[in-house]
């Protein structure tokens, strides 16, 4: 499975440090090519010799060699990998991945990462339970990384909790399995609508919500971690995917005609967008200027991209979100039937921490076999990988 496989590892100041000895062993044994990074706080618990020796490769942890004058190239070695694995990942690092800070070469290449990142904290018990270090793991998992949790057991302070960087074999063992999802769902493409839409009032003015994009972006990339290539069709949002076709748009108009466009060649389509219901039915054509009291538009109904397509729907995988106030389970079903969904997402504003510019959803799967799959208050990041497990046991 590792066999030519690119695994970048970059290593903290931490007790764990030891353990990456024996963890390159295990990569090099599978037929990987490691190269690593360290800080310079690594090498106070194990040399840069020892990990050059086993990976067979030269360590990196400064720009250049002062010696020679050769650069290090952080943006080639982003480039390099298939994936990066930051283990141990200390407070210490984590915190400076969490908002961006980069004074050393590990966390110039971790900027520059095209590839999927994964960390495996270590730190002590106290560290680890910081509301600081909780929240800057949450920063982390809200970039697409993916958090391998520290375990429980003896810690070096002498205390027992969790802190413990999990082991090189268990380490092996996940990135196994991280290479099987990549995949996954190789030479399907998925088209994914995401954002919200604006309906023009004025050239000013305009009709829209609050969505953000966050959560079609997640998905985005969880299908691409999968194998998968995407399209996303976005209305105007914050945020984008790094990769895949990006088609952004204004109004729904605009998104159908697009979804129209590329729904034929698609294997799975995703309704992640929050598509205005209604658009004022004559836009001015100048500002409106505020002379009187009140102000009457016209508003005329949308169309309904999902139920559009869905009438089109032949081989595809469809899978529509609802958000909801009120008889949230009823109104989600009647969805899935209506707009002819293999599966729905439905989330409410009721639930403390879902719903738009939130980094969080709470989630509860629908599908048209009348399963019904609740899950946990988790991170958007989190809900993209339920969706897409859930599309690779499913597909026909």
């Amino acid at each position: 499975m590792l066999a030519g496989k690119k695994i970048l590892l970059a290593v903290c100041g931490s007790i764990a440090a030891y353990k990456t000895a024996f963890f390159v062993r295990l990569l090099k044994k599978e037929g990987a090519e490691v190269k690593v990074i360290m800080t310079e706080s690594a090498k106070d618990f194990i040399t840069p010799l020892t990990l050059a020796t086993l990976s067979k490769n030269p360590v990196f942890s400064e720009y250049f060699n002062k010696e020679s004058g050769e650069w290090h190239n952080h943006v080639e070695l982003g480039m390099w990998a298939d994936l990066m694995l930051i283990a141990p990942l200390s407070a210490n690092t984590l915190g400076k991945m969490a908002n961006g800070i980069c004074d050393n070469l590990l966390l110039a290449t971790y900027l520059s990462a095209k590839c999927p990142v994964m960390v495996a904290p270590a730190m002590d018990l106290d560290m680890y339970q910081h509301p600081s270090t909780k929240e800057n793991l949450k920063k982390l998992q809200s970039f697409g990384n993916e958090v391998i949790e520290a375990r429980d057991g003896e810690l070096a302070s002498g205390l027992s909790g969790q802190g413990r960087m999990a082991e090189p074999e268990e380490l092996l063992e996940i990135i196994k399995k991280k290479f099987e999802s990549f995949e996954a769902l190789r030479g399907k493409r998925v088209l994914i609508t995401s954002g919200p839409t604006f309906e023009a009032i004025d050239p000013v003015r305009f009709i829209g919500n609050h969505s953000s994009g966050k959560m079609g972006t997640a998905i985005a990339k969880a299908f691409q971690n999968a194998g998968a290539e995407t399209t996303m069709i976005s209305g105007p949002a914050d945020y984008f995917p790094d990769h895949g076709n990006l088609i952004k748009v204004q109004s729904a108009n605009e998104m159908l005609a697009e979804a129209e466009k590329h729904y034929s060649e698609a294997d799975i389509v995703i309704f992640s967008a929050a598509v205005s219901d209604y658009r004022p039915e004559n836009p001015a054509t100048e500002k409106i200027k505020k002379k009187d009291d009140t102000l009457q538009v016209n508003l005329v109904k949308n169309p309904d991209i999902a139920a559009e397509l869905g009438k089109k729907k032949k081989n595809q995988f469809h899978i529509g979100f609802a958000l909801e106030t009120n008889n949230e389970e009823v109104n989600a079903k009647e969805k899935l039937k209506k707009k002819n969904f293999d599966l729905i997402v439905l989330n409410s504003l009721n639930d403390n921490g879902a719903g738009f510019q939130r980094d969080t959803n709470k989630v509860t799967f629908f599908d048209n076999n009348n399963n019904t799959y609740k899950f946990e208050l988790k991170s958007k990041t989190d809900v993209a990988t339920d969706i897409v497990d859930y599309v690779i046991k499913n597909l026909k």
